[in-house]
Formats: C-alpha cells, structure tokens, sequence
C-alpha cells in the first residue's frame, strides 16, 4: 500500500512540474537559451586560449630547435679542436633539448587537435542557438497572437456584435425616416392648392407664377429699342 501511494505521489509530483513547465514555457525556453549562450561564449574562450598556449608553445619549440643548432655547431667545433669532453656536455644539453622539442612538437599536435574540435562543436552549438532564438521568436509571436485571440473573443469584445446590430438598426430607421418626409411633402404638395397651381404653370398651361431671365431681358430689350 504504501508503494503505491509512494508511486501515486511521485505521478502527481511529474504531472504538477510538466503542468508548471507548460504554463511557463516560454520563459523557461528563453533562459535556457540564454544558459546555452553563456556556454558557447565560454566555449569560445577556451578556443581563444588554446589557440594563444599553441602559439606559445611554437615559440617555444622554434627557441628549442635554435639551441640545438647552435649547440650542434659549437660541440662539431669542439670536436674538431680535440675537446672531446666539452663536446659531450653539449651533445647531452643537445639530446635534452631534443627531448623537449618532440614534447613540444607532441603538445603542438594536441593542440591542433582540441582546437580543431572545439572550433566544430562551438560552429555546430551556433548554429543550433540560432535555431533556438529563431523558435523562441515564433513561440512569443504565436503567444501573443493567442492571448489577442483570447482577449477579442472575450466578454469585452461581445458587445461589438451587438453595437453592429444597434447601428445597422440605427440606419434603417433614420433611412425610412427620410423616406416616410419625402413622401410627406410629395403627398402635401399635391394636396394643397397652392402645389397644384405651381404644377399647372410650371406645365405651361395658364401665366407663370415666377418672372423667368427670358421674361427679363426680352422687357431689358424692348426699353432700349425706342431710344435707339
């Protein structure tokens, strides 16, 4: 029994650290992110530096192997001269160099060898970085966009449909409005006397009741003809 509660809690436990995980996704993808970032950066120093200590120990090895030179030179000289011991101190300072300088040439190659790897699992890491900034950009935009979809269909936004309905009823009350003044006057003006007199003398039939600019300058002309 109590197995299996012990089995029933860690369940739970996973269950509440993915639910937690979920919620804050974004987040935590954005400071992992980060954490692998500050990898890399340490990762590209410790190229830096083994690139320095390389270059350190070439300048070491090329020191190593102009001793030599000279020391083969000076004991080929002693030797020459009959200075045999002198030439033995400097043929074993020689092999001792020489020693040195194939652990230098082997810690060259070592070298060469972690810093080619290291420049491969740094361009590798980069690449997968950019990869992971370029996901975390889509998460936020997709989170966002999802929030504002949230928020539309929400109860503050309900109202928009019915503030439409409220205007398209608006219009087409004050559009039969108009309609209904329209026919009004029309229906006024065949109604009252004074609308069918206007009718009648705008038809031709009886005197006009307006002095039109034809009426005008035919009376301006018949003023200027006796004059003249």
């Amino acid at each position: 029994m109590f197995k299996l509660i012990s089995i029933l809690l860690r369940g739970r436990a996973h269950d509440a650290e993915q639910a937690f995980a979920d919620c804050h996704a974004v987040p935590l993808l954005a400071q992992q992110i980060r954490d692998a970032a500050q990898a890399i950066q340490q990762a590209r120093r410790s190229v830096a530096v083994a690139i320095a200590q390389n270059e350190q120990e070439k300048g070491q090895h090329a020191t190593i192997v102009a001793r030599i030179a000279d020391l083969e030179i000076r004991a080929t000289s002693a030797l020459a001269k009959g200075n045999e011991p002198l030439a033995r101190e400097a043929a074993e300072a020689i092999a001792f160099l020489e020693a040195e300088r194939d652990a230098s040439e082997k810690a060259q190659s070592q070298f060469v060898g972690a810093i080619d790897k290291l420049k491969a699992i740094v361009r590798a890491s980069e690449a997968r970085l950019q990869e992971l900034q370029r996901g975390e950009r889509l998460a936020r935009a997709t989170q966002d966009a999802q929030k504002l979809n949230v928020v539309v269909s929400g109860p503050g936004f309900a109202t928009l449909d019915d503030a439409e309905e409220t205007l398209a009823r608006l219009r087409l009350r004050q559009s039969q409005n108009e309609l209904t003044s329209a026919a009004l006057k029309e229906m006024e003006g065949v109604t009252r006397p004074a609308g069918i007199i206007e009718k009648l003398a705008n038809a031709g039939f009886g005197p006009p009741l307006h002095t039109s600019a034809d009426d005008v300058l035919a009376c301006l002309k018949g003023r200027v003809s006796p004059a003249a």
